[in-house]
C-alpha cells in the first residue's frame, strides 16, 4: 500500500456553534484545511484550531472560499479574475498571520467548496487560483482532485512553480468521468460503510491516478467515526 495523508475541512463553526469536535479529529490526521472566515470560521474558531494543529504536528493549509457565508462556499459567484485574486490572497494572507501567532506555517492552499469545483472544470478559474498562489510570499503548495487528466493540471502549475498536492474524498461519490457528484444529489454524500470501503480502494492503489491525501468533510454527519476507521487504515508517522 502507497503511504497517503489523511485530511479533514475544519475551522468551519461559529462561536458555540461548531460541526464537529475538533479535539478528536485532529489528533488522529495529517493535514487540516482550515476555514478563512469566507465561508465559515471567527477569529477564534480559528484561533482554536490552529492551536489544536500546534499541539498535535498537524500540516495546515489554507481552505479560502468564494464570500459566500449564507450558502457555507458552496455556490458558484460571478467574480472577475482580479476580484477572486484578491478574495483568495485576502483569505490566505489572514490564515497565514493567525498560523504565525501559534508558531506554525501554512504549507498549502485548497480551495472549498464551489471554487474547488469550478477550478477543476473552468480554465481559466483554474489559471487564477494559480496566480493568486504564485503571489504569496511564501511557497504554498496546491490542493487539488485526483482526476484522470491530473497531467493537465500539473503542467500549468509547473509552469507557474507550483507544486500540486492530489486529493481523493472518502465522503463524496464520483462520477463515471472522475469528477465528484453534485451535493444537490440525493446519493452525493456516502454512508459511513461505503465511505470506509471507497478510502481502502484509494489506500490500497486502487486509482488509476495519483492520490496524495485522503480527504474526510468535517461536516459529514459521521466524520469522527470515519476519521478513525480510515486512520487505522493508513500508518501515522507522525
Amino acid at each position: 500500500m502507497q503511504q497517503i495523508a489523511l485530511n479533514s475541512d475544519l475551522g468551519e463553526g461559529y462561536s458555540v456553534y461548531t460541526l464537529t469536535d475538533e479535539r478528536i479529529i485532529i489528533p488522529l490526521i495529517d493535514q487540516a484545511n482550515i476555514a478563512c472566515g469566507f465561508h465559515g470560521g471567527d477569529p477564534t474558531t480559528l484561533m482554536d484550531s490552529l492551536s489544536l494543529c500546534a499541539q498535535h504536528n498537524v500540516s495546515v493549509g489554507a481552505h479560502p472560499s468564494y464570500p459566500d457565508r449564507q450558502g457555507f462556499g458552496r455556490r458558484s459567484m460571478a467574480m472577475s479574475a482580479e476580484e477572486l485574486e484578491a478574495c483568495i490572497l485576502y483569505q490566505v494572507s489572514a490564515l497565514v498571520g493567525l498560523a504565525k501567532i501559534h508558531g506554525i506555517a501554512v504549507s498549502y492552499i485548497k480551495p472549498h467548496g464551489a471554487l474547488y469545483n469550478d477550478m477543476m472544470k473552468d480554465e481559466a478559474i483554474f489559471n487564477t487560483v494559480l496566480q493568486a498562489v504564485s503571489k504569496l510570499p511564501n511557497s504554498l503548495d496546491l490542493m487539488i482532485l485526483a482526476t484522470p487528466n491530473y497531467k493537465d493540471f500539473q503542467e500549468k502549475a509547473e509552469k507557474l512553480g507550483i507544486k500540486l498536492r492530489f486529493e481523493a474524498f472518502a465522503d463524496r461519490r464520483y462520477t463515471e468521468e472522475g469528477a465528484l457528484t453534485a451535493r444537490s444529489q440525493s446519493d452525493a454524500v456516502l454512508s459511513e460503510t461505503d465511505a470506509i470501503a471507497q478510502a481502502k480502494n484509494f489506500i490500497s492503489g486502487g486509482s488509476p491516478f495519483p492520490v496524495d491525501s485522503i480527504c474526510v468533510h468535517g461536516d459529514s454527519p459521521s466524520a469522527i467515526a470515519m476519521v478513525k476507521s480510515i486512520r487505522a487504515l493508513i500508518p501515522n508517522e507522525k
